[in-house]
């Protein structure tokens, strides 16, 4: 009862964005729904909470069982946890949202933050890197990022130990740490104490809800934030295959500068590095390199003032439209185990693009569909 008289409240005062933030956060934390879907069902139907509504009758046209939609006591009670630890939230097209974030088509939905988010309209670099990293690249890095932060722009990484560590630790107040569990919770454990400082002194950001233990199947998503975040992704030190290599890509599709700091030829934490530089990464050695390359960005494009969309603003995306029972079958026939890009999808379907995407979206609810990266879907 104290959770549905606290949802009262806020309606009967006229509190719109405290009730439209509830809703978000409810349909956010319901299994099926993801940053994809998330952001379809908001372009579709213009609130969250209307949202909620259409997703018994869109799941059944999906073919599957209607999602269990988080309560309002449960997201009540994530709401006052956050607020305890002294953290907020940021939604997805509100106006204190990264401009840069907003732009990746499955942006995260809701953000946890805790200290200053003016750093995030800032010029902006990601230093990621070995966790394994020699004594020789950990000392570079932290120079690198000390050099970079007096220079004015600031530095994103992931907490991780290695690397990461250090590049937080030389740009000191200038940085952004971008963690895969909840806000609350210290990864790795040694690095409590450097979290708790960023928190303090300079920005943490968590896309997880409050208590999750990071999980394997977190780190790329957090990875897809500090690309995001970011103008460019200094690579120092990766071995291949790494996750420090998944930042890179993600940057480069996401239109971000990627950079990478040479190794020697015979050491395996170098080839990473090397391979990027052979393939067209920029090759750095100074903060200067790096400066160069970010800065140009930022003046022709980063922090536009038309870059911040209101909340019911489908972000660029057309509004997924209904299907026919012929559509959802073409579509449907066309799917498999196997994943496949959405564009080559509404080629083959003939049909128009919102057409496909609703199908798809019918089907995720239904839990009948899985997204891949790369915009990428397959049958579940």
């Amino acid at each position: 009862m104290r959770e549905v008289a606290a949802l009262d409240r806020a309606t009967a005062t006229g509190r719109n964005d405290e009730a439209d933030a509830l809703a978000r956060l409810r349909l956010i934390r319901t299994p099926s729904i993801g940053p994809v879907s998330f952001r379809q069902l908001i372009a579709r139907y213009g609130t969250a909470a209307a949202a909620i509504e259409a997703l018994p009758d869109l799941a059944r046209r999906g073919g599957g069982r209607v999602p269990a939609v988080t309560d309002t006591g449960t997201a009540l009670r994530e709401m006052e946890a956050v607020a305890r630890i002294g953290a907020r939230y940021l939604f997805l097209g509100r106006h204190d949202y990264p401009s840069l974030l907003a732009e990746l088509s499955d942006a995260p939905p809701v953000l946890t933050i805790r200290g200053d988010l003016s750093l995030a309209s800032r010029d902006t670099v990601a230093m990621v890197g070995a966790r394994n990293a020699s004594a020789a690249s950990c000392r570079f890095a932290r120079g690198l990022a000390q050099e970079v932060a007096q220079a004015g722009a600031v530095v994103v990484s992931g907490l991780a130990r290695g690397i990461d560590t250090a590049a937080h630790e030389g740009a000191s107040s200038a940085t952004i740490g971008v963690i895969a569990g909840g806000i609350d919770v210290a990864y790795p454990p040694e690095n409590a104490r450097l979290q708790e400082r960023i928190a303090q002194e300079a920005l943490l950001v968590a896309e997880m809800p409050p208590g999750t233990e990071p999980r394997a199947r977190h780190f790329p998503h957090r990875n897809r934030i500090i690309a995001a975040l970011s103008l460019g992704t200094v690579v120092i030190e990766a071995a291949p295959r790494s996750g420090s290599l998944i930042t890179a890509r993600l940057a480069g599709e996401a239109g971000r500068e990627v950079m990478a700091v040479p190794g020697h030829p015979s050491d395996p934490r170098a080839q990473g590095c090397n391979g990027l530089i052979r393939d067209g990464a920029v090759l750095i050695q100074s903060a200067a390199d790096v400066l160069e390359q970010i800065r140009p960005i930022d003046l022709r494009a980063a922090h536009r003032a038309d870059g911040v969309r209101s909340p019911d603003t489908p972000w660029g995306a057309p509004p997924p439209k209904d299907a026919s029972e012929a559509e959802r079958r073409r579509v449907v026939s066309l799917l498999g185990p196997v994943p496949v890009g959405v564009d080559e999808l509404v080629r083959q379907a003939g049909l128009a693009p919102a057409v496909v995407q609703m199908v798809l979206l019918e089907l995720e609810l239904g839990g009948r569909l899985e997204r891949h990266a790369g915009g990428r879907v397959s049958l579940c």
